[in-house]
């Protein structure tokens, strides 16, 4: 997400032109030129209708970038991966990529990248982010559904109807959790997280949250964190806490937490904005409530947009992604969990990086 008014704006031609060059057919991949060992995926979701997302790759033993590696592990495979790549997820053997404005999910071999299957959602149905649970992906998608994909026969199975525009997503237990932003029907958004129980793949209710909530996280507890983008004027961001065992919103974190965006690897929680200050990241304890840093960075280091943050947790090294001035190549660069910086890296010709997974 560039912009994320820019995810409002119909932009039918440009959409209709890529919808109209994907394939939902199986490809037979060439023997691929790379099997990776231990490293990182970053998805660079490119410009909107710019059909330019990226897949990287990062290679800790020989600390080497391959920037489109998609290409180089795909190459009869020339269009690309699709348009606007807003997150991906690697469940069992293979890695899922969300492409918004191409309305489809391209699903690789998580091993080595090979192209799968591209599955498509449905024109115009926008979608967003992705869990995981039970042997199936679900994506939620702005036409205000998730729909839920078999990761064995890699087709939709069901779409289940959710608030409007729905944005982040996590499992827990026995439940999906939903963040309705209502982003399309400003100013007047949502602020609900729908709850579905994954055992009838319905939504049993809503609950209440921030004003047009976006980013949905748990904890080792259980506990969800909704973070919300507010009205962009005289409500500000915030962050929610739902009881994992009650489901029911238990706390709004306050002023002290005015962010949009929320990362959690077990109990620690990394929060930081795609809009206003872009530049840092707070830290924050889930389980004992408590502040560890105000800024994450503590060796000056300087990051320009974080875009997206991901934790290493064989480790608990820091990646920030940067998407600098959101035209040119970003950076991601690595943190040890004191916010001392390791290393950093161009992504190029990746533009505006936003999600980072790790190759074990």
């Amino acid at each position: 997400m560039i912009k994320r008014i820019n995810k409002f704006l119909p932009v039918v031609i440009a959409a209709f032109i890529l919808n109209g060059c994907a394939k939902d057919d199986t490809v037979m991949p060439e023997p691929p030129l790379t099997t990776p060992a231990k490293g990182a995926y970053i998805l660079s979701e490119g410009a909107y209708g710019s059909n330019n997302t990226k897949l990287s790759y990062y290679s800790f033993s020989s600390a080497a970038i391959t920037g489109d590696f998609f290409l180089q592990q795909n190459p009869a495979i020339t269009a690309g991966l699709g348009d606007t790549g807003n997150d991906m997820i690697i469940y069992g053997t293979k890695l899922f990529i969300i492409l918004n404005n191409a309305d489809s999910i391209t699903v690789l071999n998580a091993a080595n990248a090979t192209f799968l299957k591209r599955i498509k959602i449905g024109n115009f149905a926008g979608p967003r982010y992705a869990a995981a649970a039970r042997g199936k992906v679900y994506v939620t998608a702005s036409n205000n559904t998730v729909t839920a994909i078999d990761t064995t026969t890699l087709t939709v199975v069901k779409t289940i109807a959710v608030g409007a525009n729905p944005e982040g997503i996590a499992a827990s237990n026995n439940y999906l959790y939903v963040a309705n932003s209502g982003g399309f029907n400003y100013p007047n958004f949502d602020s609900t997280v729908s709850l579905i129980d994954l055992n009838t793949e319905t939504e049993i209710r809503k609950i209440k949250v921030g004003i047009n909530p976006y980013k949905v996280e748990i904890n080792a507890a259980g506990n969800v964190f909704v973070s919300a983008f507010g009205n962009y004027a005289a409500i500000p961001a915030s962050v929610s806490v739902i009881n994992g065992t009650t489901n029911l919103t238990s706390s709004n974190l306050g002023a002290a937490f005015n962010y949009s965006n929320i990362r959690i690897a077990g109990d620690i929680a990394y929060l930081y904005n795609n809009y206003g200050d872009t530049s840092t990241a707070k830290v924050y304890n889930t389980a004992t409530n408590s502040i560890i840093r105000t800024k994450f960075i503590t060796d000056g280091t300087v990051i320009t947009t974080a875009y997206g943050i991901n934790i290493n947790e064989e480790n608990g090294d820091v990646y920030i992604a940067d998407a600098k001035n959101f035209i040119t190549a970003g950076t991601v660069t690595c943190f040890t969990s004191a916010g001392v910086k390791k290393f950093s890296f161009s992504v190029s010709p990746g533009v505006n990086p936003n999600k980072i997974l790790f190759v074990k």
